[in-house]
């Protein structure tokens, strides 16, 4: 019932707070991560610690958790020699969740998103997609299915579609989280353009955003995030989101920058700042607040402070 008690809280009205990043809260907190996969293996020996991260955003005042399992499918472990380790690290990810769920306190009601991307291999020491690592579509679709079944088969509640960015990816990865028959999330992330303009988070090159808000259904989608996006590209992301979805749209951007394999902490927006921006985003209707890449326990909080005095 914990995923249906969600729905009637959204379908009330009600402000629900996610939780934070898990990969790059596993490297803040000492995990080396993989040059090849980037967070997806460090689950494999950091179960107990990514229950102890879950936890922690529980604790904080998370309604929902996301298990670690962003770069958990086949294309991205197998070239880092964990491709028969796929099964096991996308378990350990899911129980980790689960084990914080069960543990959540004074009886509250914590749902388990399973995170499904469609990230692809990336040039070494960059957030630039390889494209000469790039697998064809039916390898890709193929993967994407993998991952969404072993997630529904771990027991997440929903899926969460994270970073939707690449117009040929993007089916491919929503289709495969349709096929799971769980709820869907819609994740999209954009960024400005040189321009000032709203685009794709694409950097490859300047994409319409257009493209990937039409991809999203018109029916089965339960909420659309705005996520993985600097929060002053946000509110400006919504309003073209509206055009396309009437649900509830959520909000966890990202803060800091990437660089293949580690995350750089060094420009991250203060809690108190970002408590300005998420009380804003709650004034103009968004319903879900948390954080991505680079934000942590201290940003989750200031979520729930909004939140609280949004009653």
């Amino acid at each position: 019932m914990s995923y249906q008690i969600i729905k009637q809280r959204l379908d009330a009205g009600e402000v629900i707070i996610l939780d934070g990043a898990t990969g790059t809260e596993l490297q803040r907190r000492g995990v080396e991560m993989s040059p090849e996969a980037w967070c997806g293996p460090a689950t494999l020996n950091n179960g107990e610690l990514l229950t102890q991260i879950h936890l922690d955003y529980i604790h904080a005042g998370s309604d929902v958790i996301t298990t670690n399992t962003y770069a958990a499918n086949s294309m991205m472990l197998t070239p880092a020699g964990y491709g028969d380790k796929v099964k096991d690290i996308v378990k350990t990810a899911v129980d980790a969740a689960l084990r914080a769920r069960d543990k959540a306190p004074d009886g509250r009601n914590v749902v388990v998103g399973g995170s499904l991307s469609h990230m692809v291999p990336h040039i070494a020491g960059t957030d630039l997609v390889d494209p000469d690592r790039t697998p064809p579509p039916a390898q890709m679709a193929e993967s994407f299915h993998e991952l969404a079944q072993l997630l529904k088969a771990g027991g997440v509640d929903h899926i969460m579609l994270e970073m939707m960015y690449e117009e040929n990816r993007t089916p491919l990865a929503l289709a495969a989280a349709q096929a799971t028959g769980l709820p869907v999330w819609f994740g999209l992330s954009a960024r400005r353009s040189d321009a000032g303009n709203i685009i794709s988070f694409n950097l490859a090159e300047e994409s319409p955003l257009e493209t990937i808000i039409n991809f999203i259904p018109e029916t089965g989608i339960d909420v659309v995030n705005v996520m993985h996006t600097q929060p002053q590209a946000v509110s400006d992301t919504i309003e073209m989101v509206r055009k396309r979805f009437t649900g509830p749209i959520g909000v966890y951007p990202d803060s800091g920058y990437f660089e293949m394999p580690d995350w750089n902490f060094n420009e991250v927006i203060p809690a108190e700042k970002l408590e300005e921006f998420y009380s804003e985003w709650v004034n103009n209707g968004v319903q879900l607040i948390g954080g991505c890449c680079g934000l942590t326990i201290e940003h989750i909080q200031a979520a729930q402070r909004v939140k609280a005095a949004a009653k």
